[in-house]
C-alpha cells in the first residue's frame, strides 16, 4: 500500500527513510510539541516551500531547465486569492474563483513562455524568464489599485479558517482547537496530496522522458520524442504547482505583498533548497525545505544563545553576533555543497562504495602491467 502510494519511489536508504518519517511526524505534531505562534508559522512556511521547491525541481532536477520565473507563478496564485477575497469579501466562492483564475492565468502564461522560449539555448531561456519575472514584480508594486502596491493586500479568509472560530470549549492536549489549527492541518493535507501527485508524475512514463531529455536531449529527439513539447508541458506543470503553493501561502498569511510572494530572494531560496536537498528527487524538496526554513528562522536565536559565553572574546564575540546569521547561513550552505555535492538525498541514496579488490600478485613489481611477462625476441 505504501509502495503504491509513493509511486514505487521509496527512499532506498534507511537513514533517508528515518529523516522523512521524522520530518512528517514533526510537522504533524508541531502545534502540540511547540505551542506558540512562531513554531506553527515556521512549520507552515516549510510546508508551502515543500510544494514550491518540488515544483521547481520538476523543471531543474528532472528536465534540466533553468528558469527564474517560478516566483512569478507563485505570486500569481497568492495574488489571485487575495484580490478575489479583497473585492468579493470572505467566502469560499472568492477563494475558488481566485484560485481558478490564477491557475488559468499561470497555464496561459507558462504555455506562452514555454512555446516562445524553450527553442532557444538554456542561458537565453533563463534570461527571458528573469526579464518576465522582473516585469511582473514591477507591475505588482505599481498597480496599487489592484495589488495594493508595496503595501500589499490584507484580506479575510472564510469564517471556518479564522482563529476566532473555536470548535471546542476546552483546549485539547493544551492546544486550542480553532480555525487556525484547522487551517494548519488543512495545509498539511493539501501539501501531502500535491507531493504524492508530483511523485506520481515524475515516476510515470512522462517523467522518464523528462529525465531522458535532461540527460541527452539530442538522443531523446532522435528516438522520436518531441523535446519542445515535453519541456513545455514540464514548464506548465511546474507553474501550476507553484500557483497552488501561492494559494496555500495566501490562505495561511491572509496577506500578500511583492516581498512575500514575488521577490527575487524567494527565487534564490528555492535554488539553495534544491541544491541542498538534492536535484531530481521529490524527497530532496521535503528534507531541504524543512532544514532551510528552520535555519532561516532559528539560526539567529541559536547564535544569540552562543554569544553569551563568547561575548568577551574579541574575535569570536563579533563573529557570533546574531546580526551575522546570514554569514553563517552561507557558510553552512558552502559546507553542505562541499560534503554533499549531489545533495543530502543524493548522498544518502548513493550505493555504498565497495572496498577495492587487492591488486594482483606482483603488481607492485610491475608484473601486473600489460606486456610485463613478455620476453624480448632477439
Amino acid at each position: 500500500m505504501l509502495k503504491t502510494l509513493l509511486s514505487h519511489d521509496l527512499p532506498r536508504s534507511r537513514v533517508l527513510a528515518a529523516l522523512v518519517v521524522i520530518t512528517v511526524l514533526g510537522l504533524l505534531a508541531t502545534p502540540f510539541l511547540f505551542p506558540g505562534t512562531k513554531p506553527m508559522n515556521v512549520a507552515a512556511k516549510a510546508l508551502v516551500f515543500i510544494v514550491l521547491v518540488a515544483s521547481y525541481d520538476l523543471l531543474l532536477g528532472y528536465t534540466g531547465i533553468v528558469s527564474f520565473a517560478h516566483t512569478l507563478f507563485f505570486g500569481i496564485g497568492a495574488y489571485g486569492v487575495a484580490i478575489a477575497s479583497h473585492r468579493m469579501g470572505p467566502g469560499w466562492d472568492a477563494v475558488l474563483l481566485g484560485a481558478g483564475a490564477a491557475l488559468l492565468a499561470s497555464l496561459l502564461l507558462s504555455l506562452v513562455i514555454g512555446l516562445a522560449s524553450l527553442r532557444v539555448k538554456a542561458i537565453f531561456f533563463a534570461m527571458i524568464t528573469l526579464a518576465v519575472a522582473s516585469a511582473f514584480l514591477t507591475l505588482a508594486s505599481q498597480l496599487s489599485e489592484f495589488t495594493g502596491g508595496e503595501d500589499g493586500l490584507n484580506f479575510k479568509v472564510p469564517e471556518l479558517l479564522r482563529p476566532a472560530t473555536v470548535f471546542l470549549d476546552e483546549p485539547w492536549f493544551g492546544v486550542d482547537v480553532d480555525g487556525r489549527l484547522l487551517s494548519y492541518y488543512g495545509l498539511c493535507a493539501a501539501v501531502t496530496v500535491l507531493v504524492l501527485l508530483m511523485l506520481r508524475i515524475v515516476n510515470s512514463p512522462f517523467g522518464r522522458v523528462l529525465q531522458a531529455i535532461r540527460e541527452n536531449a539530442f538522443r531523446a529527439e532522435a528516438i522520436g520524442y518531441r523535446t519542445v513539447v515535453y519541456r513545455t508541458l514540464s514548464n506548465v506543470l511546474a507553474a501550476l504547482f507553484a500557483t497552488l503553493a501561492g494559494v496555500l501561502l495566501a490562505l495561511w498569511l491572509r496577506y500578500v505583498g511583492p516581498e512575500t510572494a514575488m521577490s527575487f530572494e524567494i527565487m534564490l531560496d528555492i535554488l539553495l533548497i534544491v541544491v541542498i536537498g538534492g536535484m531530481g528527487t521529490i524527497y530532496g524538496a521535503v528534507i531541504g525545505s524543512v532544514l532551510f526554513v528552520l535555519a532561516q528562522n532559528y539560526l539567529q536565536d541559536l547564535m544569540r544563545l552562543a554569544q553569551g559565553p563568547l561575548a568577551d572574546v574579541p574575535v569570536l564575540g563579533a563573529m557570533t553576533s546574531p546580526d551575522r546569521w546570514l554569514l553563517w547561513l552561507g557558510v553552512l550552505f558552502i559546507l553542505s555543497v562541499y560534503h554533499f555535492p549531489t545533495g543530502i538525498v543524493g548522498k544518502l541514496r548513493a550505493p555504498p562504495v565497495s572496498p577495492r579488490s587487492p591488486p594482483p600478485e606482483g603488481a607492485a613489481a610491475g608484473l601486473g602491467r600489460p606486456g610485463a611477462g613478455r620476453t624480448r625476441r632477439s
